[in-house]
């Protein structure tokens, strides 16, 4: 694909887009906490996502609209041509095959969901693709997989850039870690390619508390019961568990098991007037950096959470595609800036 990209936008194909956290930040034009992302040279033309809750939210929230499909079912030709594909893939079931050389294989349905994503990338050779994951994928089967993993990427025709990132170091109340896995078919793109340098550090953090709704403090919904207090307090030596949130710090990685949080998890919960309060599912998104304006009450509240912690944050997503543009000859926008 050429490099003269002029005022066109460049076509996004997005696997595994659940309720849209990659496709909002690599299209940018939203607001968290004051700032303004810019709207990013991307126009995403085709999404696809299995669970039909987190696709309703979705389409709720985008002009363009999601098919609810499992990977599996999608014919790579049939999918638009695009100039790059997302995919914030499951990881859960990866093996080493015990063979010489050892391959990288699956544990059960879920792992053959990595290999779709290589297939469409096989097939339609998009100039770029971004992967994103848990952290546990650098160490998943003691160390084994990840090579395998961007060997298969290489095999697909792409060279590769990945690095560890931390939400709370980009602007976002949360200290989320995850795997950004950028490929390039082009070796130019690849060389110049540099990942974004954090813009909020140590001091310059942002808090749990500049996200918190304090509304939420008056209704009894959001509390944990005695009993469930009682029960926490019994075992709270052995387990380690009540995690209560310093907020005047990022918050703790959050999860799609707030739906179901209990004291006796590693869920972060919040203490008010001494006693323990779950976030709302606004302040879940507020926490990954969803805009305000992102609609969420189109589904139950249990849906919302699992949608909400199974995303990548936004304001994450929007500093890495931005990088895509700086570094790799693709149409420039204006930086962050205060919201006027």
């Amino acid at each position: 694909m050429g490099k003269a990209i002029g005022n066109k936008k460049l076509k996004v194909a997005s696997l595994f887009c659940g309720c849209g956290g990659m496709d909002l930040g690599i299209q940018g034009d939203f607001n968290f906490l004051g700032k303004h992302f810019e709207e990013l040279p991307f126009e995403v033309v085709y999404a696809a996502d299995n669970d039909s809750y987190a696709t309703a939210i979705y389409n709720s929230n985008f002009e363009h609209k999601c098919e609810i499909k499992d990977v599996r079912d999608i014919v790579p030709s049939e999918i638009p041509d695009h100039d790059i594909l997302l995919g914030g893939f499951p990881c859960q079931s990866f093996s080493i095959s015990a063979q010489n050389p050892p391959r990288l294989g699956y544990k059960d349905e879920r792992g053959k969901l990595f290999f779709e994503l290589v297939n469409v990338l096989k097939e339609k050779k998009p100039r770029f693709f971004i992967g994103e994951n848990v952290k546990g994928l650098l160490s998943a089967n003691k160390g084994k997989a990840f090579p395998m993993i961007i060997k298969e990427f290489e095999n697909a025709g792409y060279h590769i850039h990945y690095k560890l990132l931390n939400a709370s170091e980009f602007g976002v109340p949360q200290k989320r870690e995850r795997v950004f896995i950028v490929g390039f078919r082009e070796f130019d793109d690849y060389f110049k390619f540099r990942f974004p340098q954090p813009t909020t550090l140590n001091g310059s953090k942002v808090k749990l508390k500049q996200v918190i709704d304090s509304s939420a403090d008056l209704e009894d919904k959001w509390f944990f019961s005695q009993r469930a207090i009682d029960g926490m307090l019994r075992v709270r030596e052995k387990m380690n568990k009540g995690r209560v949130q310093d907020i005047e710090q990022p918050c703790n990685t959050i999860s799609s098991h707030l739906a179901k949080v209990s004291l006796n998890g590693t869920d972060p919960v919040l203490m008010v007037d001494g006693k323990y309060r779950r976030f709302t599912p606004r302040e879940a998104a507020n926490i990954q950096s969803f805009p305000k304006s992102f609609k969420l009450d189109v589904v139950s509240e249990n849906r919302q959470y699992r949608a909400i912690g199974n995303a990548v944050p936004p304001v994450l997503m929007w500093h890495v595609s931005n990088a895509l543009i700086k570094y790799c000859s693709v149409e420039k926008p204006k930086d962050v800036e205060d919201k006027k």
